[in-house]
């Protein structure tokens, strides 16, 4: 009897990707990952060497292609400009690659291995891509100090206006929505959340300031 084809690599990731994403780490079995590749009980050992390293296979193409979405900072911008575009960036690749979101939010409150590689190969990068801006901001006195961890939650916390479609269709998103209408989505997020740091800057009159 013939032996199966091996799919293209691009296909391996792609379904890789949607069984991590639909099942979480643990649930993902070998059988069950085969299964879903349509490949061998031992490909994924033959391939990547393990479970994990295919894990890690799966998320660096994955998020390399959205960091791949992320425009190049502009120096001639405005500081607040330049946090406003990589943001509305980051909202916009979101939307692009959901499945990514789903594998973060699950890897998120696990403290292990897998958290640290995404961590070092995605949340730190976007991090360092933010924080310059930020700090500059808060140098000239248009915001006001904002831990890291907090920073980085305000930033991520609007993901889900990106991802949750069925909410946002209930909530009254058009049922069909156009890459411009994301587009228009992601803007006006980053926009508020940058408004909105913006507004603890001293004598902003924002909430809560003398």
């Amino acid at each position: 009897m013939d032996t199966p084809a091996v799919p293209e690599e691009e296909s391996i990731l792609r379904r890789g990707l949607e069984a991590f994403a639909e099942l979480g780490y643990d649930r993902a079995s070998a059988r069950e990952l085969a299964r879903r590749l349509g490949v061998s009980h031992n490909f994924i050992n033959d391939r990547y060497g393990s479970k994990a390293a295919f894990w890690h296979a799966v998320v660096d193409h994955a998020l390399g292609a959205q960091l791949a979405l992320l425009s190049e900072a502009d120096p001639a911008a405005d500081g607040a400009e330049r946090l406003r575009r990589v943001i509305a960036d980051f909202y916009r690749s979101a939307a692009q690659t959901p499945l990514v979101g789903r594998i973060m939010v699950d890897e998120f409150s696990r403290d292990g291995e897998r958290l640290d590689y995404l961590h070092e190969r995605y949340i730190a990068p976007l991090m360092q891509r933010i924080l310059p801006d930020v700090e500059s901001l808060v140098a000239a006195g248009r915001m006001a100090p904002v831990p890291a961890d907090v920073l980085f939650f305000v930033i991520v916390g609007p993901v889900s206006g990106m991802l949750e479609v069925p909410l946002a269709r209930r909530l009254g998103r058009p049922e069909a929505t156009s890459p411009e209408q994301l587009g228009a989505t992601a803007e006006l997020l980053a926009s508020l959340v940058v408004n909105g740091l913006l507004a603890t800057a001293p004598g902003s009159g924002s909430p809560g300031k003398a």
